[in-house]
Order: C-alpha cells, then sequence, then structure tokens
C-alpha cells in the first residue's frame, strides 16, 4: 500500500499526513488553529503553511483565540512585519475577527460541537481510490461555510472548509490504498 500521492516526498510533508492529517480533532482551540491555517493557505502551497506553522504559533500567541480577539490595529501591523509567517492584510484581520466570532460559539455551545454537529459527530468516511475522486468541495462543506460566514467568519468558503474538514477528520479523504485510511476510520 501507498501513502496518498499529494504527501510527496518532503519528511514534513510526510509526517503531516502520517500523523495528523485526517484525524479526528475535538478540541475547539486546536480546530480554530486549524481553520485559521487553512484561511492563509488559500492561493498557497499547503507545505508554505506546514514550513510557517510554528512561526505562526509564536506570533498568535499559541492560537489562543481568547487573546486574539483583543487584538487591533497594532497587532495587525506588528504581524505584516513579520516575515516568519504569510504577511496578508486580510488573512490577518480576519484571523482576529474569526477570534471573536470563535468566542461567541465557543460561549454559546462549544465550538468543537458546532463544528461536529455538521457531521452528526461522526467522521464521514470516504473511499477514494484516486486523487482524481477527491472532492474539492461538498454540501457539507457549503452549508459549514455559510454557516460560519453567517456567524462572522472570514476567508472559510467551501474549499477552505472541505480543507478544514479533511484536516481535522471530519471526513476520511485517505485513498483506500493509503495505510493510513484503516487506522483514521479507526479513530472515527
Amino acid at each position: 500500500m501507498e501513502r496518498c500521492g499529494w504527501a510527496g516526498d518532503d519528511p514534513l510533508y510526510i509526517t503531516y499526513h502520517d500523523t495528523e492529517w485526517g484525524v479526528p480533532e475535538r478540541d475547539s482551540r486546536a480546530l480554530w488553529e486549524t481553520l485559521v491555517l487553512e484561511g492563509f493557505q488559500a492561493g498557497l502551497s499547503w507545505i508554505t503553511v506546514l514550513r510557517k506553522r510554528e512561526n505562526f504559533r509564536a506570533a498568535l500567541a499559541g492560537f489562543d483565540p481568547e487573546a486574539i480577539a483583543g487584538w487591533g490595529e497594532a497587532d495587525v501591523a506588528r504581524l505584516l512585519d513579520d516575515p516568519g509567517i504569510i504577511r496578508h492584510r486580510g488573512k490577518i484581520a480576519a484571523t482576529i475577527g474569526n477570534a471573536r466570532a470563535w468566542q461567541e460559539i465557543e460561549a454559546e455551545q462549544g465550538f468543537a460541537r458546532y463544528i461536529w454537529d455538521f457531521v452528526d459527530g461522526r467522521p464521514v468516511q470516504n473511499r477514494f481510490a484516486t486523487l482524481a475522486e477527491v472532492p474539492a468541495d461538498t454540501d457539507i462543506s457549503r452549508k459549514l461555510s455559510k454557516d460560519l460566514k453567517r456567524r462572522g467568519f472570514r476567508f472559510c468558503g467551501p474549499t477552505i472548509t472541505y480543507a478544514f474538514m479533511q484536516a481535522a477528520g471530519l471526513v476520511n479523504d485517505h485513498l483506500v490504498t493509503c495505510p493510513c485510511h484503516a487506522e483514521v476510520a479507526r479513530l472515527g
């Protein structure tokens, strides 16, 4: 069996694929981190984000949405000067706004519960044989995207939300030929 073709041969990508991608995440803060990183990835390759992830963690207070929600223009300016992260004003401002929206959902019902309710609390177990079969978005990711936007989130279109669902294990999109498929299914 061989791992999913998108993992390539970069050791960082392989480790991410083998140990994180598709593993069901149920921690509210960690889910928010994943959604934020997927938003920063828009228009770029995921390996770019992975290579900068530790820099993002340092710059974004360990992805603490409670801390980030209180940030303002001075923090945007500071982040725009940080060469260790992706310096995009819209994505940075969205991260701060998304932290505030996260707080509301977290207080209302818990962000993890909110997210997992879109898949009835259990990962969708897909059985794709080729990368060509894997969709860019789905009905569920479109619903999630629409609801996140309604609640004030930005940089969370249906393609971003589907990539988030894949990364956070709400869907198992490891190919059936990948040794991780069965393990991720078992975790679900």
